[in-house]
């Protein structure tokens, strides 16, 4: 346990990264010291080609080192700003890595929970979904009842495309999808949410319209990413066509992109992941412009437990947060962290520990080194790449 330091001057010293094998690819942790002997941690979305995250933070190392960690603000401005160019994928998930540190150490310096510092509670517990898995629309179906009846979920996802739907003639992929999604409404019942995500694999508007047309009668809690993410008009004319919920946003970089995204109200729900916007401040920021536009925030979170407690703090403190992405996973999950965030009925705890609330085991992340990782590559019957 930490003891209040806030008024004594602290300096960065050196940071550290862990890369770790985690749900067979590479994840990187970030370790920030002190010379208060305060630590904090973080976790970088893995962005790019293998260790490009983690060059970039030891790069930023260099200019972080000899300055207040809780100065968060002017700090993350350094990082953004400081290289002239503003930074894409692999640079801002850097900075939130390095960025989520910084509100551990503030947070145990304080001796206060982070939420404390970023507006107190808007909420006593926070709503989680998990996606199922299964090829088969009677595996998905089945799938969905193990999460429910184990974890106690009032909320899942799940893939609509059926396996293999690139090889397929579209309108047999509608009808497979149709399929998919019926089996599992028919096996949850009508109250269970149930978010879909075909995966930005869909460039056209129009089947991206065929596709929501086709699930809207399960009453799906959202459509995410039914189309590319790049094109806000796009996006904007979907959302005028379909009677569906439209979210999206894993793929957006920064508080700038989300601001034109949310102007051409395009969607009803944002997903911006913060373990690659930045951070929890570029997260309460930009929930606070969806806010203004009426759009809830449902964070994108595949990744791993420091991610996840990061987001429990931003969820716990930020009124038009909806529901977080969530995988419950006892076993290496479980293991490189000191105490995981409790889940109880679907619902996570908040912690009470200053801080984060969790502590790296760094022995745990050293047993499983991290190991060359890339997506599957979908090609279709001519050749050509897939969207994946």
């Amino acid at each position: 346990m930490y003891s209040a330091t806030g008024a004594i001057p602290m300096k960065i010293t050196r940071i550290d990264t862990h890369l770790t094998e985690l749900a067979n690819r590479s994840i990187p942790y970030v370790v920030v010291h002190t010379d208060e002997g305060i630590h904090g941690v973080g976790e970088p979305f893995s962005c790019g080609p293998d260790g490009a995250t983690v060059a970039a933070i030891h790069d930023f190392a260099e200019w972080l080192t000899g300055r207040d960690p809780r100065d968060i603000e002017g700090l993350y401005h350094l990082m953004y700003a400081g290289g002239r160019f503003p930074g894409g994928s692999v640079v801002n998930a850097a900075i939130s890595g390095i960025e989520h540190a910084l509100w551990d150490i503030a947070g145990k310096a304080a001796g206060l929970p982070v939420y404390r510092l970023v507006g107190g509670k808007a909420r006593n517990r926070v709503r989680v979904y998990q996606s199922i898995g299964g090829d088969t629309p009677q595996e998905a179906a089945d799938d969905a009842i193990r999460l429910i009846q184990t974890y106690g979920y009032t909320a899942l996802k799940m893939g609509p495309l059926p396996t293999g739907w690139h090889q397929m003639p579209w309108n047999r992929a509608l009808r497979e999808t149709e399929r998919r999604v019926a089996a599992v409404r028919e096996a949850v019942g009508p109250d269970i949410d149930i978010g879909l995500d075909p995966h930005a694999r869909i460039l056209e508007i129009g089947r991206a319209a065929q596709l929501c047309e086709v699930v809207a009668p399960f009453r799906p809690f959202f459509v995410e990413e039914p189309l590319r993410p790049e094109n806000y008009e796009a996006l904007a004319k979907l959302s005028n066509k379909v009677n569906v919920p439209i979210a999206t946003g894993e793929m957006l970089y920064s508080r700038h992109e989300f601001r034109e995204l949310l102007s051409h109200h395009a969607v009803d729900i944002i997903q911006p992941d913060i373990c690659i916007t930045g951070g929890l401040w570029e997260m309460k920021k930009i929930a606070s412009m969806a806010e203004v536009h009426y759009a809830s925030v449902a964070p994108h979170n595949p990744c791993g437990p420091v991610a996840t407690a990061v987001n429990v703090h931003f969820a716990a403190s930020t009124s038009n947060f909806m529901i977080l992405e969530y995988k419950a996973d006892d076993g290496r999950c479980a293991e490189i962290v000191d105490e995981p965030i409790k889940l109880m009925d679907g619902y996570l705890e908040l912690p009470d520990r200053p801080g984060l609330g969790i502590d790296l085991n760094l022995d745990a992340l050293a047993a499983h080194p991290g190991r060359s990782w890339h997506r599957p590559f979908l090609i279709r019957p001519d050749g050509s790449l897939a969207y994946q």
